[in-house]
């Protein structure tokens, strides 16, 4: 492991196994913990079969300490975990996702948000060739990324249903449009601040590719027009939120198809500015 994860000493695994048994259970009069019918006195006890289990109920930076702990915990760590966050990791984060990721094979959700920019394409593309499971990604405020990381999801992550991109102001709207014709599947897409990504050229794609789309955010996408939120209004029936904060470019018209177009749902269409675009 590395950043905040790595030089694990006995002192660190012990105070580990200590947290994660006060998560986990009430301990007993002999000092040790009674699970399952078995006092466990020492982090090397754990059965395996309640390890995820304790997992489940402490925070992500003891996952990652516990699966340093010896390789029957890494790898039940690694075959169990489908949710994790790693936006604690305020340094490093990009060698944390390229040391984890080819271990993590069946991540489904993923998040990833920084408050100063990390992580880069090598890492995204670490997270494309091995999380093949993946529904849900948060690369919000990535702003490190390039189009290599459009392209490397498009190709590793078919299935996602969910992805923020939002304050990724490097991706293009042609990696955009790429993306968009592999994962067909999206179903909530937050686009907030991607200023060259998001255009009406991007917005043909969506509309042309994905049909189960429910929410998209466009807040302060300055490039939107009359022609892509057409597009959604066509392509995305089942479009029920649609932010269009700061996009200077429509005007009423294409706003009000959007909102009749959808023969079941009713679209929400958000003209005027609110906070919390990156979300």
């Amino acid at each position: 492991m590395v950043g905040e994860a790595t030089n694990l000493s006995s002192e660190d695994l012990n105070l580990c196994f200590e947290k994660m048994m006060m998560a986990g259970a009430g301990a007993d009069r002999a000092g040790g913990v009674k699970m399952d019918g078995v006092v466990i006195t020492e982090w090397k006890d754990i059965p395996m079969e309640l390890l995820l289990r304790i997992l489940s109920l402490v925070d992500e930076p003891t996952v990652i300490v516990a699966s340093g702990v010896c390789s029957g915990w890494r790898d039940a760590i690694c075959l169990g975990l489908t949710h994790l966050s790693l936006s604690w990791c305020k340094n490093n984060m990009n060698n944390l996702v390229l040391s984890l990721a080819p271990k993590l094979t069946k991540l489904q959700t993923l998040v990833l948000r920084q408050d100063k920019p990390q992580l880069e394409d090598n890492a995204v593309e670490a997270i494309a060739n091995s999380c093949h499971d993946l529904q849900d990604l948060d690369l919000s405020k990535s702003f490190k990324l390039s189009d290599r990381s459009l392209y490397a999801l498009a190709h590793g992550c078919p299935n996602l249903t969910r992805l923020n991109i939002s304050g990724c102001t490097s991706f293009s709207d042609h990696a955009l449009a790429y993306l968009c014709g592999f994962c067909r599947k999206l179903k909530i897409l937050n686009l907030c601040g991607c200023v060259k990504a998001a255009t009406d050229y991007a917005l043909q794609a969506i509309g042309r590719n994905c049909n189960q789309l429910q929410s998209l955010n466009l807040g302060w996408c300055e490039d939107v027009g009359d022609v892509g939120v057409m597009n959604l209004a066509y392509g995305c029936p089942d479009l029920r939120s649609l932010d269009l904060c700061g996009c200077v470019c429509i005007t009423g018209i294409s706003s009000a198809d959007v909102i009749i177009r959808p023969s079941r749902n009713c679209c929400v269409v958000k003209r005027e500015c609110s906070i919390g675009c990156f979300i």
